[in-house]
């Protein structure tokens, strides 16, 4: 039996999700969206070919307006016996973590992965519309035997001369 699982990261699609982020949402066994989606839409397209089986955990960022109501502001869930805490911005994360292991956010469109006192914080990063001057980026997280290893994905973004280039 396998037991590893690979698992999306995403947030501040900000109503793009590009065809690389696409494809990887392709290859992964679940995805999880710390929030600014924008749009159902998005959402749509990320549980759009064939993906709708695969568990999928969202969260609703400060751009997420009436269209998003019923999507949380914070979620707690298990994957593969590791526990998650995810909401999108940082300064909403409860001091109380009991036992979550790893720490899901977005909001600022920076890339950071950091360990501390045994649990992973996350910021995949952007992987929407550019912004801020930002590389655009997400992550794939992959669990096995209650471990985890992460793996940063740089997205090529479009240059004015229609050329793509990484961030």
């Amino acid at each position: 039996m396998n037991n590893k699982m690979k698992i999306a990261v995403l947030s501040d699609t900000h109503g793009l999700l590009r065809e690389q982020v696409q494809e990887m949402i392709g290859e992964c066994d679940a995805i999880i969206h710390a929030g600014d989606i924008n749009s159902q839409k998005i959402l749509d397209e990320i549980v759009g070919a064939g993906r709708e089986k695969v568990p999928f955990y969202v969260v609703r960022g400060n751009n997420d307006k009436d269209w998003a109501k019923e999507i949380p502001e914070t979620l707690q869930f298990e994957l593969q016996h590791v526990k998650f805490f995810l909401v999108h911005n940082k300064k909403d994360i409860p001091e109380d973590l009991s036992d979550i292991q790893i720490i899901i956010y977005g909001h600022s469109h920076k890339y950071s992965e950091e360990e501390k006192e045994g649990r992973l914080w996350l910021n995949p990063g952007s992987c929407g519309k550019r912004r801020f001057h930002q590389p655009i980026t997400m992550a794939i997280l992959t669990l096995e035997d209650e471990k985890w290893e992460v793996e940063r994905i740089d997205i090529l973004h479009e240059q004015q001369e229609g050329k793509e280039v990484p961030s």
